[in-house]
C-alpha cells in the first residue's frame, strides 16, 4: 500500500519555505474534525493565510507594505514630477522607513536563518542586496527591491488561495448538525455521535452527514460536491445514499451504515489533506538544485564585486558593488520555488474539481509516463449489476417470464434477482416445493407447472434436451424447463458503463494500450472487450493471476496504471506505476490503497486524470525554461552593467508573476 508519509516539506521550525515545496493545505486533524491548517507562510512569518483568509483580507493584512509604496511613489513623485528636491537625510529617514515597513518580516527571517547557520536564502539574498544599496546611496531602488519582492509573495498568496478553493470546498460539505429519529422523535445530533443502524432525516436542500441507504421509496441527490458532476442521482429504495450529496426535493429518510469518521466523505478528506504533501519528482530536483544554487550565486556576487579591483585599471568599489547587487536580485529564484509548487498544486485542484482525487503532485508526473492501462472488468468497465439481455421461448413471452421470475424470487443470487427486477411489472406467483440445487439452479412448482431455472447442467441432471448451440453463447444463462420439456432462456450480462468506449477510445488517442483482466469467463470477458475494442483480455483469473500478469507487464519495461473497484483489486492496484480506483461504489481497501480516485466511478475520468498530469507538467516545464532563460540573460547584463537594480527587480518580479499567472491557467482549463 502506498502511504503518504512524506514529510521533507517541513523545516526546522515546523513550516513550510520557498525553496520548492509545496503548499500544504491542511495538517491532520482530530479523528472527528478535519479543520484546515491555516498560516503556511514561507518560514515568512508573514501574516499569509493561504487557505483560510478571503482575498480582499490579505489585501488589508499587507496595509505596512501599501504605506511603504506610498512612501516610496510620494518620494519619487515629489523629486522626478514636482522637481522639488528633498532634504537628504529627510530623503533617508523617509526610505529608511518605508524599507522597514515594507522588509521587516523578511529581514527578521533572514536574521534567524543566520542564526541558525542558514546562509544561504532568498531572504538573505534579498537582505544583503537592499542593504547593499543603500550603503552605495541608492535608496529609492533599494526600497524598490522589497517593496517589490513583497508584493510578488503577496501576489504568491493571491494566487493560492484562490486555487485551494476547489479543494477546501470539500472542507465544508459535511454538516455540523443532523436529524435523526430517536424514540419516534426528531433529534438534532453532531453526525459523530449517529450510530450504524439508525434512521436520519434529510430535508429538501440540506447536506447528507452520512454514508446510509434511502429508505423512502425515491430520492434525488445533487452529487456535484463529491463526483463533480451537476446533473442529479435518482436514487430509488435501498440504494446507497453518500454524506456529501444534497437533497434536492422532498424530505427522505437514511439509515445510516457507516460511522461519520469512516463515510467515503471522510475519508476523501483525509486523501486530500495529504495530497498537497507529496513532492514531484521535478519539485525535488528543484529543492536540490536550490542547495547548490544559492551558494554559488553569492559566490559570483562576490567575484563580480571583487574580481574586477585585479583586472580592471579605474576600478571603483561601489560600482562594481552596485553591480553585484543587481546579480543577486535577479538571481532570487523566486519564480521557481513560487511557481513549480504551485502548478502542481492547481493540477490536484483541477482534477477535485473534475471528480478525480491525485493523492501527491508526485502521481501527476508519474501518470504522464504511462503507456499501458490495466482494468478490472465488474464495477470499472461494467456497472457491477446483472441485467437481463434477451428472452428467448416459443411460448407466450409475458407467461414465460412470470412464472421464470416466480420460482427465481425464491433465490438471492445477483442472477435471479435480475430476473426479478425485470419482471417488475408483473404480479408474481408465491412458488411451492422449491429446491435450490447447488450451482445448477432451481426445482420448483409454480402453480401447477413444474419447472426448473438454472444453468445447462441443471437441465443436464434431469435429462431436459435443449439445443445445444446454448452451449456457445457468451453472457450467463438462465434455461427454462416446463413440465420436463425446455421452454427456452433468458441471457443476463454486466452492463456496460454509458462512457466506457469512449474512454478506452480516449486512451488509444493518447497512445495507451489497453488490456482487462477479469475473474469471469473467457467467453464473457472476451465479449466485452470485443465491444470496448479493448486490445487484450483474461479471463478466469484469481487475484493472484492478475498480479503475475502485471508483474509480467512490468518486466517488459511497461509503465503501468491498474483500475479497479474490489477488495481483490488491491494488490494489483499497490503494485501498479498509479493504482486507479472507483471510488463512488468501490471497496475501502481499493480506495486506500489508490494513488488516484475516481469518485464518480467513471472511467472516462482516467483518461481526464492523464490529461490533468500532461497540462501540469507542460506549465510546470514551461515556467521552468521561461524563469532560467530571462535570469540568465538579465544576470549577465546586471554583471556587465548593463542592467540597473531597478531592471533587476523588474525582471525578478515579472517573470516571477508571469510564473505565477501561467501556473494559475491550471484553473482554467477544461478536460
Amino acid at each position: 500500500m502506498k502511504l503518504n508519509t512524506s514529510k521533507e516539506h517541513i523545516d526546522q521550525d515546523g513550516k513550510e519555505c520557498c525553496s520548492g515545496d509545496t503548499p500544504v493545505l491542511v495538517k491532520h486533524a482530530k479523528e472527528h474534525n478535519h479543520a484546515p491548517h491555516e498560516g503556511h507562510d514561507h518560514d515568512h512569518d508573514h501574516d499569509h493565510d493561504h487557505g483560510g483568509g478571503s482575498e480582499s483580507s490579505l489585501l488589508k493584512s499587507h496595509w505596512m507594505l501599501w504605506l511603504s509604496l506610498a512612501l516610496l511613489l510620494g518620494v519619487l513623485f515629489v523629486s522626478f514630477v514636482l522637481k522639488i528636491e528633498i532634504d537628504r537625510n529627510v530623503e533617508i529617514v523617509l526610505m529608511l522607513v518605508a524599507y522597514v515597513l515594507a522588509g521587516n518580516k523578511t529581514i527578521a527571517t533572514a536574521f534567524r536563518r543566520v542564526m541558525r547557520g542558514d546562509l544561504f536564502n532568498e531572504f538573505t539574498l534579498m537582505t544583503i542586496a537592499t542593504i547593499g544599496a543603500f550603503y552605495i546611496g541608492e535608496f529609492s531602488e533599494g526600497v524598490a527591491v522589497m517593496i517589490f519582492y513583497e508584493i510578488g509573495e503577496l501576489f504568491q498568496d493571491l494566487a493560492v488561495s484562490r486555487s485551494k478553493r476547489s479543494i477546501k470546498a470539500l472542507l465544508d460539505i459535511r454538516p455540523e448538525q443532523v436529524t435523526v429519529i430517536r424514540d419516534g422523535k426528531d433529534v438534532q445530533v453532531a453526525p459523530a455521535s449517529v450510530a450504524i443502524g439508525e434512521t436520519i432525516v434529510v430535508k429538501a436542500g440540506e447536506k447528507v452527514a452520512l454514508d446510509g441507504t434511502l429508505k423512502s421509496l425515491h430520492g434525488t441527490f445533487n452529487t456535484a460536491a463529491l463526483t463533480g458532476e451537476s446533473v442529479p442521482d435518482q436514487k430509488n429504495q435501498n440504494e446507497p445514499v453518500l454524506a456529501g450529496m444534497i437533497n434536492t426535493e422532498k424530505s427522505v429518510e437514511v439509515e445510516v451504515t457507516a460511522l461519520f469518521k469512516d463515510s467515503k466523505l471522510s475519508r476523501i478528506l483525509e486523501m486530500v489533506q495529504e495530497a498537497t504533501g507529496r513532492k514531484a519528482p521535478t519539485q525535488l530536483l528543484i529543492s536540490r538544485l536550490a542547495k547548490i544554487y544559492t551558494p554559488i550565486v553569492f559566490l559570483l556576487a562576490v567575484l563580480i564585486i571583487l574580481l574586477p579591483y585585479f583586472f580592471v585599471s579605474n576600478y571603483i568599489f561601489d560600482q562594481w558593488l552596485y553591480r553585484g547587487m543587481v546579480f543577486l536580485v535577479i538571481a532570487c529564484p523566486c519564480a521557481l520555488t513560487i511557481s513549480i509548487p504551485l502548478g502542481y498544486f492547481g493540477g490536484i485542484g483541477l482534477a477535485s474539481r473534475n471528480g478525480i482525487l491525485v493523492k501527491g503532485a508526485n502521481f501527476l508526473d508519474v501518470i504522464t509516463k504511462i503507456d499501458t492501462l490495466v482494468s478490472d472488468k465488474t464495477g470499472t468497465l461494467t456497472k457491477g449489476v446483472f441485467k437481463v439481455q434477451k428472452v428467448e421461448t416459443a411460448l407466450d413471452i409475458n407467461d414465460f417470464i412470470l412464472k421464470t421470475a416466480s420460482l427465481e424470487s425464491y433465490s438471492t443470487h445477483p442472477v435471479a434477482k435480475a430476473v426479478v427486477v425485470h419482471a417488475a411489472d408483473l404480479t408474481l406467483i408465491k412458488p411451492t416445493e422449491v429446491e435450490e440445487i447447488s450451482g445448477h439452479g432451481l426445482k420448483g412448482k409454480v402453480g401447477e407447472d413444474l419447472m426448473l431455472a438454472g444453468n445447462l447442467k441443471l437441465l443436464d441432471k434431469f435429462q431436459v434436451a435443449y439445443p445445444r448451440e446454448l452451449g456457445n453463447i457468451a453472457e450467463t444463462i438462465v434455461a427454462v424447463a416446463l413440465n420436463g420439456s425446455y421452454a427456452g432462456y433468458i441471457t443476463i450480462a454486466d452492463e456496460i458503463k454509458e462512457d466506457a468506449m469512449e474512454a478506452v477510445l480516449e486512451l488509444k488517442k493518447l497512445g495507451i494500450e489497453t488490456i482487462m483482466l477479469s475473474g469471469d469467463k473467457k467467453a464473457v470477458v472476451s465479449h466485452i472487450a470485443g465491444q470496448l475494442q479493448i486490445d487484450r483480455s483474461y479471463g478466469n483469473l484469481l487475484p493472484e493471476d492478475k498480479v503475475r500478469i502485471v508483474e509480467q507487464l512490468k518486466a517488459e519495461g511497461k509503465h503501468i496504471a491498474f483500475a479497479g473497484d474490489g477488495v481483490n483489486d488491491a494488490p494489483v492496484i499497490a503494485l501498479a506505476d498509479v493504482g486507479i480506483a472507483m471510488g463512488a461504489l468501490g471497496s475501502d481497501v481499493a480506495i486506500e490503497t489508490a494513488d488516484i480516485v475516481i469518485q464518480n466511478d467513471q472511467p472516462l475520468k482516467i483518461a481526464s486524470a492523464i490529461k490533468v498530469g500532461k497540462i501540469t507538467k507542460s506549465i510546470v516545464y514551461q515556467n521552468i525554461s521561461a524563469a532560467m532563460a530571462v535570469k540568465v540573460l538579465v544576470m549577465i547584463l546586471g554583471a556587465g552593467g548593463i542592467a540597473t537594480l531597478w531592471e533587476a527587480v523588474f525582471a525578478d518580479v515579472g517573470v516571477a508573476l508571469l510564473a505565477i499567472l501561467n501556473a494559475f491557467r491550471i484553473q482554467g482549463k477544461k478536460i
